[in-house]
């Protein structure tokens, strides 16, 4: 290597992927420049380089050829900017880098291209550290006065600062300092989707079906011309998740022409975090996708946690998406709000018939027991047609019900106990009235679809698509088993909640709790049961101290998120005076259980007592329907026990092992026991 004109019959340079030609050419350049540094500060003792400008030199001829050194000089941006795809000049055009700051980062990355140059950066630096120095970049660099005046305000500026192109040592002289890149950006540079450690990130494919009139609507396709300028535009999107907000920013995106990353710890990073993050999308032109969930969401909680959003200098557009109510953007940009709503029923069975054609002609029931958003139903289609693929078996409707409870289950936390629903209508023991209401629920959820979308009642109406009701009666009388039949007859898991591991004594705990349980049964279509909801669904306290205050937000924010959910909630409870009725009047129906009179008593026997059984000849369940009033949850557990006894005995079922059995939930209820002569 050296300063003359090259060689016309000189070997070509080494050819490497155009999308990292003109990096690894700055590199050997960078290399080269090096070598010229080193045989001029060790012009006395060439020994002591030997080794490094060996490599150094061989770097340079392999990507330069035999071309001058001076070919290159002062020509990096201009060389770069003839590969805008590349990831160093996407950066470069986005943030507006000066040649200077160019020259910065492939100097700094030289330490992360090969061992060969942090060998060598290790034996120039002050303190023995495998990188460069700023005061090497210097006499590189900026060997004037006035060169390295400026480099130091390139490094030291409060822009270079909010970059965060650079990590820096601020422990020892300014000189002294080792100069790095930023996380794994080099890795970007070579083209390798390298992410830093502290950013949570994904890339998920966007679902169309079911969303074509909606990127139709005029507001959609004003999102869709601001996206595709380029300019630093804010869109918020808001959705009752923040996920859903993100999967329809995705197709935005996707129908844009553009690439999303979603970002999705973005609100408890700090800047220098969120910096980097910023650098990341820069380089690989994409756009950032930022989920804010609101209180009480799952993942963010209390927002007075979260900390600022500094995308305020972002030279492109970003996508906030939000939970209702949560939604914010940085300031001093462009902005533009979209609200998510509930797909309607056309959308709903044309989604079902584009992702299940095998079951296009009960698009209309399917749209209707399960209004699923389109990123879960793809993925429940594509599980189906995964199952099915060969067997020659056809995708039914049970099959689907099957799929969703699979993908449902998988996301259950400790405070949901999953019910696999069995129990059907035959085994419901009610009055006639408490029965038609049950039923009555059933079919509002299932004809959602004619009065809601076709008749367009309530149209607009926020939580018009759940039914929300309250069971109240005393223990045993079939409030649990009434939520698990309604489950079985809309073909969905019960979910229960187990409230001890809901309500918290922490500050927005039970708000993430309660988020945590209703987007689980939210992604199932599931029946919610809040067994013995007085301790979370009470009345609110008189306010006298900072907890009485909590408590009521808490249920303000119960009763917001209640009124949203669109499946089927049931609250039960012993007493209904222990119901605030800020929540009876959101509710659709309210069904009294009451202890079973005899005809109802006998039917319980009836239906506990398997036709298999072995029965004594002194069995008589008008009888016992007629002595002992009790409700169904103890008659069944009497019948249950008298067969155990009778096992044990090796006879039939008598008269005496259903009396013994029911002294024994007498006892248990705490309830006075009449004793029955035996005949």
């Amino acid at each position: 290597m050296n300063s003359q004109s090259p060689n016309s019959s000189s070997p070509q340079a080494t050819v490497v992927p155009l999308a990292t030609a003109a990096l690894e050419q700055e590199v050997a350049i960078m290399a080269g420049r090096l070598a010229h540094l080193l045989r001029q500060r060790f012009a006395e003792n060439m020994a002591a380089v030997e080794m490094a400008l060996g490599f150094l030199d061989a770097r340079y001829r392999e990507y330069c050829g035999e071309h001058a050194l001076a070919h290159w000089q002062g020509g990096m941006a201009a060389r770069l900017r003839q590969q805008p795809q590349a990831p160093l000049q996407r950066l470069a055009t986005a943030l507006a880098l000066p040649q200077e700051l160019l020259e910065l980062i492939v100097f700094a990355g030289l330490a992360e291209e090969h061992e060969g140059f942090a060998d060598i950066f290790s034996s120039l630096h002050p303190s023995g550290q495998p990188l460069p120095s700023i005061g090497l970049a210097a006499q590189l660099l900026a060997p004037t006065a006035q060169q390295r005046l400026h480099l130091r305000g390139l490094l030291e500026a409060n822009d270079a600062r909010e970059l965060g192109l650079f990590v820096i040592d601020e422990e020892v002289p300014f000189y002294n300092r080792s100069l790095r890149l930023a996380e794994h950006l080099w890795s970007v540079f070579k083209g390798i989707d390298a992410w830093p450690r502290n950013i949570q990130q994904s890339a998920a494919p966007a679902v169309a079906a079911g969303l074509h009139s909606w990127l139709q609507q005029e507001e959609c396709q004003q999102a869709l011309q601001l996206l595709r300028s380029g300019q630093p535009l804010s869109l918020v999107l808001s959705a009752h998740t923040a996920r859903l907000a993100t999967e329809r920013a995705l197709l935005l995106l996707d129908s844009a022409g553009l690439r999303g990353v979603t970002l999705h710890n973005i609100a408890e990073l700090d800047q220098r975090g969120q910096s980097l993050a910023q650098l990341h999308c820069l380089a690989r032109s994409v756009i950032p996708l930022l989920p804010l969930a609101g209180k009480g969401g799952a993942r963010a909680g209390d927002l007075s946690q979260q900390r600022p959003l500094y995308f305020q200098r972002y030279p492109g557009p970003i996508v906030v998406c939000a939970e209702y109510g949560s939604g914010r953007a940085p300031d001093n940009r462009a902005l533009l709000s979209l609200r998510i709503e509930a797909l309607q029923a056309p959308d709903l069975r044309g989604m079902w018939r584009e992702l299940l054609p095998e079951l296009a002609a009960d698009a209309d029931l399917l749209a209707a027991r399960y209004p699923l958003e389109p990123t879960l139903a793809r993925t429940i289609a594509m599980d189906l047609q995964q199952r099915f693929a060969g067997s020659g078996a056809p995708i039914e409707l049970h099959s689907v019900a099957n799929a969703i409870r699979a993908r449902s289950s998988s996301n259950l936390g400790g405070a949901v106990q999953l019910i696999r629903p069995q129990a059907d209508w035959s085994q419901l023991v009610l009055p006639s009235v408490q029965l038609k209401q049950l039923q009555d629920a059933c079919n509002r959820l299932l004809l959602q679809s004619t009065v809601l979308d076709d008749w367009q009642f309530l149209r607009g109406r926020r939580g018009a698509r759940g039914v929300r009701m309250l069971f109240v009666g005393p223990s045993g009388t079939g409030k649990t088993l009434s939520a698990e039949v309604l489950a079985n007859a809309l073909d969905v898991d019960l979910l229960q909640v187990d409230l001890s591991q809901v309500v918290s004594k922490w500050i927005g705990e039970t708000e993430k709790n309660l988020a945590e349980v209703f987007n689980t049964a939210e992604s199932g279509r599931a029946v919610l049961f809040f067994d013995e909801a007085d301790s979370l669904f009470g009345k609110r306290t008189e306010v006298s101290d900072a907890n009485d205050r909590y408590a009521n937000l808490e249920t303000a924010y119960l009763l917001s998120r209640l009124e949203r959910y669109e499946g089927l909630a049931i609250l039960a409870t012993n007493f209904r005076q222990n119901i605030d009725t800020a929540f009876t009047r959101r509710l659709e129906f309210i069904v009294e259980y009451t202890e079973p009179g005899f005809a109802e008593r006998l039917r319980l026997w009836q239906c506990h007592i398997p036709a298999a059984a072995p029965l004594a000849d002194d069995v008589v369940k008008e009888e016992l329907a007629e002595l002992f009033p009790i409700v169904g949850g103890h008659i069944r557990n009497a019948a249950v026990a008298a067969a155990f006894l009778a096992a044990r005995d090796k006879t039939p079922i008598a008269r005496q092992h259903f009396i013994e059995a029911i002294r024994r939930e007498y006892e248990k209820s705490g309830k006075a026991y009449r004793e029955i002569t035996p005949h």
